[in-house]
């Protein structure tokens, strides 16, 4: 894929990432919200690979708490959203033989895994909360990891199967 093209991607899918994380959000009673963002951080980095899948992921992502008023996690945010994107492109890679719907599931699995895990350090460590304190978010964030292992998984089997996106990402 040529290198404008490849920008233009991770600007559209930086674009979707934002979108489905800022627009499309549930409250939760921590503060928080639940959204579909992290779709688009997993379909980023299957379709565009780990450099821009991870650009895409991170920068979309980040974009979401700064405009939409969580300043202090931007950089936690962006650092875990990347991670997922590496992972979950790196584990669909190493399982993938024939780039399977299956490796596909573990790496989203691991992602997410990922990014309960990562907040809920990131709150108790370094926002003070506590382990204990902590914890409150891990439900919410395991109910948009479960969203987001579904979603993603599927929104990319069926982009990746259309053979207009074929033809488009090979071109």
């Amino acid at each position: 894929m040529k290198h404008t093209k490849k920008l233009v991607l991770t600007a559209l899918f930086a674009a979707l990432t934002f979108c489905a994380t800022f627009v499309m959000k549930i409250p939760t009673p921590t503060g928080g919200y639940v959204n579909l963002g992290d779709s688009f951080v997993l379909t980023s980095a299957w379709v565009l690979g780990s450099g821009y899948g991870i650009i895409a992921a991170a920068l979309g992502s980040a974009l979401a708490d700064l405009l939409g008023g969580y300043p202090i996690y931007i950089l936690p945010t962006f650092i875990i959203k990347g991670l997922m994107a590496f992972v979950a492109w790196g584990l669909f890679r190493l399982i993938a033989i024939k780039k399977t719907f299956v490796s596909r599931i573990i790496g989203a699995i691991v992602a997410e895994i990922i990014m309960v895990g990562g907040y809920y350090l990131v709150e108790a460590v370094f926002l003070g909360y506590g382990f204990g304190g902590a914890l409150v978010s891990v439900p919410a964030n395991a109910v948009q990891a479960v969203f987001g292992v579904v979603s993603g998984v599927l929104i990319t089997e069926v982009l990746m199967n259309v053979k207009a996106t074929q033809r488009f990402l090979n071109q």
